[in-house]
């Protein structure tokens, strides 16, 4: 490490409260941070490890914020299974472990530790790198359309159960409906479109340069796989101004950055079930 990351890794260590934990690998990274694993860890200037790393945010003393990066990747994945089922963890890195401390927070996080003052920066002295922020959400781009995909992915239900048959237009036609309104990006009225030849034009290029992946398979964590009820799983494939979030036994939606805040859903017909087999099957799982 460099010496500023040495002293602000001492600053940050000195006291942290830690409030939450995100894990950063090939398999599960915030989507928020980049199309892919590799773009991921350059946003927080990280070499893309092979095992990948773990994120820590929280205060120090003085109420400042940190994100601590370790490569104890085990140990912040149980803290992060214990959270989930409602269980107490104390998450204490090893020092060994810590890679750098980076100031600021990548992430919203809607708690703050208690006893120090509210959160903020850290003072521009104790470190050479701008403070990390969370992406505005106010306005529509790459974050906000990854973010937009990770709520449709978390409340598939939710979404899916909206549409019917007749939301599926033929080609070159539309049909609204309308999602529920507290898992919608913002506002969202989707328009239905299927894969064969017509359709939405913004659609029939992300699902070419989807197909595009089979033959030259993208960087690594730009298709994801994860459970889903079943035999099936749920399929995320990003790439430049795009998202797919699909389940393999079902159907598709598609964000796009030129329409803001807008989820086109994509029925079956013949040629999106094979597509999202062959996608799963380059898809990293997580372990």
């Amino acid at each position: 490490m460099a010496e500023t990351d040495r002293e602000a890794v001492a600053a940050a260590d000195d006291a942290l409260y830690v409030l939450t934990a995100v894990l950063l690998t090939p398999a599960q990274f915030p989507s928020v941070l980049g199309d892919d694993y590799p773009e991921a860890c350059a946003a927080l200037g990280l070499a893309p490890r092979a095992d990948g790393y773990g994120l820590v945010l929280g205060q120090d003393g003085e109420g400042a914020r940190w994100t601590v990066v370790v490569d104890d990747v085990s140990l912040v994945a149980v803290a992060i299974a214990s959270w989930d089922c409602g269980m107490e963890y104390d998450l204490s890195p090893d020092e060994r472990s810590v890679v750098s401390a980076l100031p600021g927070w990548p992430l919203a996080v809607a708690v703050a530790a208690p006893g120090v003052p509210a959160p903020h920066d850290p003072p521009p002295e104790v470190t050479d790198r701008p403070p990390l922020t969370p992406a505005d959400t106010a306005s529509w781009g790459s974050a906000q359309r990854r973010l937009g995909a990770d709520e449709i992915a978390l409340r598939w239900s939710a979404w899916r159960d909206q549409l019917n048959g007749d939301d599926f237009a033929a080609p070159g036609e539309q049909a609204p409906s309308t999602p529920p309104a507290e898992t919608a990006p913002e506002s969202a009225p989707p328009a239905g479109d299927t894969p064969p030849k017509g359709g939405h034009p913004g659609v029939r290029r992300v699902l070419a340069e989807a197909r595009a992946y089979i033959t030259s398979p993208p960087p690594l964590g730009r298709i994801r796989s994860s459970f889903a009820p079943g035999d099936a799983r749920t399929l995320r494939a990003d790439g430049p101004g795009w998202s797919i979030v699909a389940r393999t036994d079902d159907i598709a939606f598609v964000l796009l950055d030129e329409e803001p805040r807008e989820v086109r859903p994509i029925g079956r017909g013949p040629e999106l079930p094979g597509l999202l087999e062959a996608l799963d099957k380059l898809a990293v799982r997580p372990v």
